[in-house]
């Protein structure tokens, strides 16, 4: 706070603008979680690579792991991952689970971030 007085040059503005600045921080901290669980579901490869293969529409576990080569239990894993972030959703026929994309969204969210890293290069 002894900064913030000594470049403003009034403690009481500082004190006021600080726990201003505090309660701001509480809000968006507690704002931001569901984000959070959105980009940590998008920060691993696997699960783009089924986000990707769901753009082309419906499948069940079975296909997803076999497009991926991947054991059912780790494509279960990232499966239900991406259903609690709220990207996929799941529907049951029969004992199968079938999966797709939760919104046109997911979609726009990968068309950015394909976006950024071309912005990058």
């Amino acid at each position: 706070m002894k900064k913030l007085a000594r470049l403003i040059g009034d403690e009481e503005r500082a004190m006021h603008k600080i726990q201003r600045l505090r309660s701001l921080v509480d809000v968006i901290e507690s704002d931001v979680q569901d984000e959070v669980k959105i980009f940590k579901a998008l920060s691993d490869p696997c699960r783009l690579a089924i986000l990707k293969l769901l753009q082309n529409g419906e499948f069940c576990v079975c296909e997803i792991m076999t497009a991926l080569d991947r054991p059912q239990s780790t494509t279960s894993h990232h499966l239900s991952i991406l259903k609690d972030a709220g990207l996929i959703k799941e529907r049951k026929v029969g004992k199968w689970s079938n999966y797709r994309l939760a919104d046109g969204a997911v979609i726009e969210i990968m068309n950015q971030a394909r976006l950024l890293s071309k912005l990058q290069k």
